[in-house]
């Protein structure tokens, strides 16, 4: 066997937010889910759209149009969200993005990613690691560990659990049926 060179591979998942192409190095993605119903947490950020279970644990999940500052819009049968797993200071956390729809998975060579406009942009810069082109289309490449400041995660994590405290509690107190 040959050793590896680099535990890094140079795939990305791209996937849509209007008519814009963005992509997550697929080292972040955990896994993509059809959209389903949420729990909504009251007092949350405009862009947390609620929590879900998934496999037993919270996961709060995020709306990246409006994380990114873009309009809301309908869900569609293409709708779905995205599971992150983005590190904050050393800690790994689970968020769920729902994205417009989810295009394939891509090969970009680090060569191919380009530095970004000199002339700005209406996303923080320190969300984005570059451009690539690929078949005349800009594919925005996201750095998903800065997607989110360590004040934000903390909130998502805090809004997560209080809703699974509350739900469980609510359950707990829930009348039995009586057989």
């Amino acid at each position: 066997m040959e050793p590896l060179t680099s535990n890094k591979s140079n795939s990305y998942l791209t996937f849509k937010l209007g008519e814009e192409q963005y992509a997550a190095h697929v080292d972040k993605v955990l896994n993509i889910l059809e959209m389903s119903p949420l729990t909504h947490v009251p007092k949350a950020p405009e862009y947390m759209k609620g929590v879900m279970n998934l496999r037993g644990a919270v996961l709060p999940v995020i709306d990246a149009r409006i994380k990114f500052g873009m309009e809301a819009t309908e869900y569609t049968s293409n709708t779905c969200i995205v599971v992150l797993d983005v590190d904050m200071d050393g800690d790994s956390v689970h968020v769920g993005a729902i994205v417009d729809s989810v295009q394939a998975v891509i090969e970009i060579k680090t060569e191919q990613i380009l530095p970004l406009p000199t002339l700005g942009s209406r996303y923080k810069a320190e969300y984005i690691i570059g451009m690539a082109k690929l078949d005349n289309k800009f594919i925005i490449i996201l750095n998903m560990d800065a997607v989110f400041s360590a004040d934000e995660i903390t909130t998502l994590k805090i809004e997560a659990e209080t809703t699974a405290m509350a739900e469980e509690t609510a359950e707990a107190e829930a009348p039995t049926e009586a057989n």
